[in-house]
């Protein structure tokens, strides 16, 4: 399903780039350099481990300067706070209170972070940065390893706030 979602947006670059005279189709490297999706259950997720401790010195050094010293959000987006607020009239969408699985979080946290320079952190960072991430949203303790087995464990507040797409070609 990845392959021909991948090949779909090749096709669309590829059309669109002449039209528009924007950007260019990507090159089979990068493509290949994307890796595979990570799915909710686990499955994809790499060898390595974080820690709570570990991620907040990353996040100083890495994503504080977009995401401000606590979640708070400043160039970034929010990560933190939130709860209670999906139902009102300005939800306030952050990890904590809208993403229904950390191993999302993990994905997108390895292909899109640093903004600046996607993909720069290595495995074991990107555990570190998501264990610090739902630490400061109150999802885990502070002693939590996360790993390729812990991740996929972990209950998001907001699991079970999405609806199963019934239809049979989607699953």
């Amino acid at each position: 399903m990845v392959v021909v979602a991948v090949a779909a947006a090749f096709a669309t670059l590829s059309a669109q780039a002449p039209r528009h005279s924007v950007g260019r189709p990507p090159t089979p490297e990068e493509m290949r350099d994307l890796g595979s999706a990570i799915a909710p259950d686990g499955t994809g997720l790499p060898d390595g481990s974080g820690t709570v401790g570990a991620g907040r010195e990353l996040f100083a050094a890495q994503c504080a300067r977009c995401h401000g010293p606590d979640g708070e959000g400043d160039v970034g987006a929010r990560l933190v706070g939130g709860e209670g607020t999906l139902a009102t009239p300005r939800p306030l969408k952050t990890v904590g209170s809208f993403w229904p699985y950390a191993t999302t979080l993990w994905d997108y946290v390895n292909r899109a972070m640093p903004f600046d320079r996607p993909g720069l952190l290595e495995p074991s960072e990107v555990y570190a940065a998501v264990a610090y991430v739902l630490n400061l949203n109150g999802i885990i303790d502070e002693d939590l390893v996360i790993d390729a087995k812990s991740l996929p464990n972990v209950k998001m507040p907001n699991r079970d706030g999405f609806l199963a797409d019934p239809r049979p070609d989607v699953r």
